[in-house]
């Protein structure tokens, strides 16, 4: 879970990144066509000073131009005021120009338009002010003459940055609510983007745990080949274990035959008074027994198919009534005490736990032997416990050591090592007690089918 959170994380940042950036972005673009626009109003407004400049020139008595009427803006009558205008005759050379220009005259950029058409360029202006233009060529009749002039409007562009810049500072407050909300919906999209996955990490956990076979195929479109391969694989595996279980049985048939024969010979060898000979052979061929037995534990415990869930006290019930009827358990008496809970794990796993910790109960119980199943949170506790003979500290730490058996005056057993390796396959390992009715008690823990409180099908 912290990896995904972290995973999570780890996007929200560059989608953190991407929205910061997009908005920086969309902050200078949208200035800048603020700016762009602000531009051509204002040479609409100077292209409609210059028709009002062009409708008020006349010729005066001395048959010089002169304006009847000057624009009505007050800025006009401001000096160095930032928005002016000039007319240049171009037959006389003279200048008409609006009193904020006062003694500055307007020198705009060289450039042939044609007449009646406005045109733009910049050019310095009073205390060096950057200005905007707009200039038309007309030629006027005016008194029966052609009186060919310049119309020239400045603005200040100050004041059309200025206005970008307010423009600016009311668009980041707008855009940081913008941002907000982006990133608000990437940390709810990048959640929920996530979830598939999260679906398919808890998916394969029930895998490795036995509660689901495969994955859920119903995933989005983009994960399903991701699904698929995964569920393939799966299959290989289970078919790989069954031929890795498959060859332990018959590696096990396979040698079991020859040792039943070998122990048919060791009687004939005692029959025949080589009781000694026969004695070494037998424990070579106990050691080998216990050996194969071992390893195929352990090979099946390494190679176990998917768990699943397995009644506790019903294999115990199963292997109390085998024991029943051999020579050493026919005069002890089996209880099953504890809740019916189910573990998952492999049935062959439980029946070789179980059965040999019964067993070795059974050799060392006098009268009883008791399997009791209780639950703490998600996990089965087992126990087995005797009321042989006193089970002091010295001999519980003795049995504790790998390989150690119960008894080993009494018959041969597949030892404790078996049940060791068989519980480390599950993560955990045999626990060795003092039993409440007076001999040894071993408990292990498995993982419970159903949470704690669920009730078990």
């Amino acid at each position: 879970m912290n990896a995904f959170r972290s995973l999570r994380l780890r996007l929200f940042l560059f989608a953190f990144a991407g929205v910061l950036a997009a908005l920086a972005l969309a902050g200078f673009g949208l200035t800048a066509l603020f700016g762009r626009h602000i531009e051509r109003r204002v040479a609409q407004d100077l292209d409609v000073a210059i028709v009002q400049i062009a409708a008020n020139l006349d010729i005066g008595p001395a048959g010089k131009l002169r304006l009847s009427a000057e624009p009505s803006q007050p800025r006009f009558q401001q000096v160095y005021g930032g928005l002016y205008w000039q007319v240049l005759d171009e037959t006389t050379n003279e200048r008409l120009r609006s009193r904020s220009l006062w003694d500055f005259e307007l020198t705009p950029p060289a450039f042939d338009a044609p007449p009646g058409e406005s045109v733009s360029a910049r050019a310095h202006g009073p205390e060096n002010q950057d200005l905007l233009l707009r200039e038309r060529r007309l030629t006027l009749a005016l008194r029966g003459a052609q009186r060919p002039v310049r119309i020239t409007l400045a603005e200040n562009e100050a004041d059309i940055r200025l206005q970008q810049r307010e423009f600016a500072r009311d668009l980041v407050p707008g855009l940081a609510i913008l941002g907000l909300v982006l990133l608000a919906g990437a940390w709810l999209q990048v959640g929920a983007g996530l979830q598939p996955f999260a679906a398919i990490r808890r998916g394969i956990a029930e895998i490795r745990t036995g509660r689901r076979m495969r994955l859920e195929t119903g995933v989005p479109t983009e994960l399903e080949p991701l699904v698929s391969e995964v569920n393939t694989l799966l299959d290989a595996q289970d078919k790989s274990i069954l031929r890795a279980r498959d060859r332990a049985a018959d590696l096990a048939h396979g040698l079991r035959t020859p040792l039943t024969a070998l122990a048919a010979d060791l009687q004939r060898l005692r029959d025949q008074d080589k009781s000694d000979i026969a004695d070494d052979i037998a424990v070579l061929s106990t050691r080998m027994h216990r050996t194969i037995e071992r390893e195929i534990a352990r090979s099946r415990a390494r190679h176990a198919r998917g768990h699943s869930a397995i009644s506790i006290a019903k294999i115990a019930d199963g292997i109390s009534r085998t024991l029943a009827r051999t020579p050493h358990g026919e005069s002890i008496s089996f209880m099953t005490e504890g809740k019916d809970i189910k573990v998952l794990a492999d049935a062959d796993d439980v029946y070789d736990v179980l059965g040999n910790l019964m067993e070795n109960a059974a050799r060392a119980a006098e009268t009883r032997v008791r399997v009791t199943v209780s639950r703490d949170g998600d996990t089965a506790i087992i126990e087995v416990a005797d009321d042989g003979a006193n089970a002091d500290a010295e001999h519980i730490a003795t049995l504790a050591a790998r390989g150690a058996r119960q008894d080993e005056s009494r018959g041969a057993g597949l030892g404790l090592a078996i049940v060791s390796d068989v519980l480390a396959a599950y993560e955990t390992a045999p626990e060795f007690l003092r039993s409440e009715l007076g001999g040894l008690s071993v408990r292990f823990r498995l993982k419970a089918s159903q949470p704690d409180g669920a009730e078990e099908p």
